[in-house]
């Protein structure tokens, strides 16, 4: 009997990333139903998730390569799914009889939103991140050397996407959504410009540095 091939070697950081990765993927709906004031722009604060996505699906592809960053976008829709169904699960189940009504009412509120919204953030995520690791890549393949600049780029750029397919796909025909484009947009830009590339090396350097860990 022919023993079949070893299983592809996981490093410790592409371990630990993967974890924080599906974390980030459910909790940024959650963080969504509330938007937070950045001096003049209002923002919802599941972009800072969503950020962080980004940040460490770069970092995937700077120390594991493309397709490696990719994969694991790709694998990110189990938990984003995941989280959604069980989400209409609970929501369908009654409430216990000792919950405070206003407890009850509140998570509903929080908790509960429309397909086509769900539908909105499923299709900007898995276009958006693609997006990010395929220009980030990109940029490095012709040369590229600085981090901070590939970084940059490829965050505001898939920031941009994201904006246009949820917001279009959530609301449009529901209401006018030309400000709330501009601001949501104009927020996301200036937060991936300032806030991913720092990140991003501090994330390569933690992932260099689990890698060259000695195993315990």
């Amino acid at each position: 009997m022919d023993t079949p091939p070893p299983a592809p070697a996981i490093t410790r950081s592409l371990f630990v990333f993967s974890i924080f990765y599906g974390g980030m993927v459910c909790i940024a709906g959650v963080l969504g139903n509330k938007q937070v004031a950045l001096g003049p722009l209002a923002v919802e604060a599941g972009i800072f998730a969503f950020l962080l996505l980004v940040v460490v699906s770069s970092a995937v592809a700077e120390l594991h390569g493309r397709e490696t960053a990719n994969r694991l976008v790709r694998i990110g829709f189990l938990p984003l799914i995941a989280s959604l169904l069980l989400s209409l699960v609970v929501l369908g189940l009654p409430a216990s009889s000792s919950m405070e009504p206003a407890r009850a009412a509140a998570f509903e509120l929080m908790i509960s939103s429309t397909p086509r919204i769900w539908m909105a953030g499923i299709v900007a995520y898995g276009v958006s991140q693609t997006l990010n690791v395929t220009i980030f890549s990109a940029l490095r393949r012709e040369g590229g050397k600085l981090l901070w600049l590939r970084s940059a780029v490829a965050g505001v750029l898939s920031q941009i996407v994201d904006t246009l397919l949820f917001i279009s796909i959530a609301f449009y025909g529901v209401f006018p959504i030309g400000q709330l484009l501009v601001g949501q947009m104009l927020a996301k830009v200036l937060l991936s410009a300032f806030l991913v590339p720092p990140l991003i090396y501090l994330v390569v350097a933690i992932g260099r540095r689990l890698d060259g860990a000695k195993t315990s």
